[in-house]
């Protein structure tokens, strides 16, 4: 299987810092039948940054207004493939020669001999990233 890496359109929110906000807003995507690619929540300040990459953005935007919360697009790479050793210092090296930089990077070992990974770049370098990584639009 080979790698597919993707620009996608990530949503971001800012959300309170409390236990079972997380839960409340993924409850509601579920119920509203959104199927999500990639989710990350993190402490920023004294509240959470909440990161979602949907399978459908209007649907998504649609739901995350039911849920209460103010979401802003951004762009990322969605990678996906067979999982190998050394996998993303080969992605990185393609930013790397491309004179890219990474803003950030979540990577994982899916199980099943995949990975998936997440990475950012800066929003004048999106184009630049693209190419570089032969990246196809979701």
């Amino acid at each position: 299987m080979a790698d597919i890496i993707r620009k996608v359109d990530y949503f971001k929110a800012q959300v309170p810092d409390r236990a079972g906000e997380g839960a409340r807003i993924l409850s509601t995507l579920r119920g509203e039948g959104i199927n999500l690619l990639f989710f990350t929540g993190f402490p920023r300040g004294r509240k959470s940054q909440l990161d979602f990459v949907p399978e459908d953005g209007p649907a998504f935007r649609k739901a995350a207004r039911k849920a209460g919360i103010t979401v802003t697009r951004k762009t990322a790479f969605l990678a996906q493939g067979q999982d190998r050793p050394g996998v993303i210092a080969g992605i990185v090296s393609k930013l790397a020669d491309a004179g890219v930089n990474i803003t950030a990077l979540d990577a994982v070992s899916a199980g099943g001999g995949r990975y998936g990974a997440i990475l950012w770049v800066a929003p004048a370098e999106v184009r630049k990233a693209a190419k570089a990584l032969g990246a196809t639009s979701a």
